[in-house]
């Protein structure tokens, strides 16, 4: 991609007006002490307390400065969605906008995706500013995460991250995805995928965006973005090969019950007084299901928009 923009920074907000001159003047100067061209895109999601009208006058004195406003507040999955489809820059910087990431991490972010070739690089806050609350369910997510997508990052949700600018085009995010962009990357093809040390500033204004709701929502995220992954494609695959293996095991366990009671145990209780038939009535009904399941995604999946979109990373004819 040709452009004369090194460095696309995205920085979704939300009620951060107290941080966002400082974190403003800091990018500046970190940018030009390194002489790199670039531009900072504010995604306001939403914002009640005055963030939007910060960004328009940031906008005024700094031409480097651009402005995203969503009407309500639908998320940093969204946020960096729209912020993505704009960016322009060889190198895409995201970080949060409460000053807990340090815009000085930038240059050497970008001599990694630049000089050492990383497709992705994410941040690893290594020494955190949180309390043990948040800190220890953070560490088995991401044991989960690690085991899950193959991918051995030390700290998936790390706002901190940077990214060639085909990746962020070659991936749409939704729900609470943003958490995975490492994983949705590795699955469009994009594999080298590093990480660096980061600093982790302690939170200087207001306070944070995130409930409990996360630890919830996190682990059903990553299910889904793991058997899309694999499966988005091919879902009778999985749903299929479940099924059948349901249904074998049920159908097996029938075919001993009646091979026995025919042969062996004649005078033995009716088979439906036996517990093993229930168990391989309900077997056989769950692999019926999972497979009709699997039939049914792959008739929605024939009819999608995208079931022919395939990434295409060159071409010669």
């Amino acid at each position: 991609m040709t452009t004369d923009i090194q460095v696309s920074i995205v920085i979704p907000l939300f009620n951060e007006s107290e941080s966002l001159p400082e974190l403003h003047r800091w990018i500046q100067d970190v940018m030009q002490a390194n002489s790199l061209r670039y531009e900072v895109i504010f995604v306001d999601d939403g914002s009640k307390d005055g963030s939007w009208e910060i960004i328009e006058g940031l906008r005024q004195i700094d031409t480097h400065v651009k402005g995203i406003k969503f009407q309500r507040n639908y998320g940093k999955s969204a946020a960096l969605h729209v912020g993505f489809e704009k960016v322009v820059g060889e190198v895409v910087i995201t970080m949060d906008a409460d000053l807990q990431d340090s815009p000085e991490e930038i240059p050497a972010l970008f001599e990694m995706i630049t000089v050492q070739d990383y497709d992705v690089v994410s941040g690893w806050k290594k020494k955190r500013h949180d309390p043990m609350t948040k800190t220890l369910p953070t560490k088995l997510y991401n044991w989960a995460a690690r085991r899950i997508t193959g991918i051995y990052l030390h700290d998936f949700n790390c706002g901190l991250k940077a990214y060639k600018n085909s990746v962020v085009k070659s991936i749409e995010l939704y729900g609470d995805m943003h958490r995975y962009i490492p994983a949705l990357a590795k699955y469009a093809g994009f594999i080298k995928i590093g990480e660096k040390v980061v600093q982790h500033q302690a939170r200087k204004y207001g306070v944070t965006k995130f409930g409990l709701n996360r630890f919830l929502n996190g682990p059903l995220d990553l299910m889904t973005v793991a058997f899309m992954g694999k499966f988005g494609k091919k879902p009778m695959h999985f749903f299929g090969a479940w099924g059948i293996l349901m249904f074998i095991l049920g159908f097996g366990l029938f075919l001993y019950m009646g091979i026995d009671k025919l042969f062996f145990n004649t005078t033995s209780l009716r088979l439906s007084e036996r517990s093993e038939f229930f168990v391989a009535l309900v077997a056989m009904i769950i692999g019926i299901q999972f497979f009709l399941t699997g039939f049914i995604a792959e008739l929605i999946g024939r009819n999608s928009s995208t079931r022919n979109h395939y990434l295409v990373e060159n071409e010669l004819f």
